[in-house]
């Protein structure tokens, strides 16, 4: 099912198999929309490594207790050809610029996690 012109459903799918509950649509759809924006600025495509996650397969791999990604609010996310520092900082900045939601930030060596909690949060690091 397509969200956005870029983003279906199916790819925000749990890795357990699991698909977004019902009662999250909105979410995973706010969350598409934003990631429209970031993908019309940048022109390029973004891969979703990892979008909802059931509460059992966030157990599993020792995700936060009270992970956006349980909710279909959070995506973990890969941008072929920039690293996620500089996927970070765009999002940042359209952030601030007011045309993406305000919400968690996260950088990680190989990915950038992005969710639409509604108030700004900022972790993590980079190291080349």
């Amino acid at each position: 099912m397509k969200i956005t012109k870029n983003f279906n459903l199916q790819e925000f799918d749990c890795r357990d198999g699991s698909q977004v509950p019902q009662e999250y649509m909105h979410n995973v759809t706010k969350l598409c929309e934003n990631l429209q924006v970031l993908r019309e600025y940048i022109n390029k495509p973004i891969i979703v490594i990892s979008g909802y996650r059931s509460p059992e397969y966030n157990t599993k791999i020792k995700g936060a207790k009270k992970s956006q990604h349980m909710l279909a609010k959070a995506a973990d996310i890969v941008v072929p050809g920039m690293t996620s520092l500089e996927v970070r900082n765009i999002i940042l900045e359209l952030i601030k610029e007011g045309k993406m939601c305000k919400g968690g930030v996260g950088i990680y060596p190989t990915f950038t996690h992005y969710d639409v909690r509604g108030y700004n949060a900022r972790w993590g690091s980079y190291k080349k």
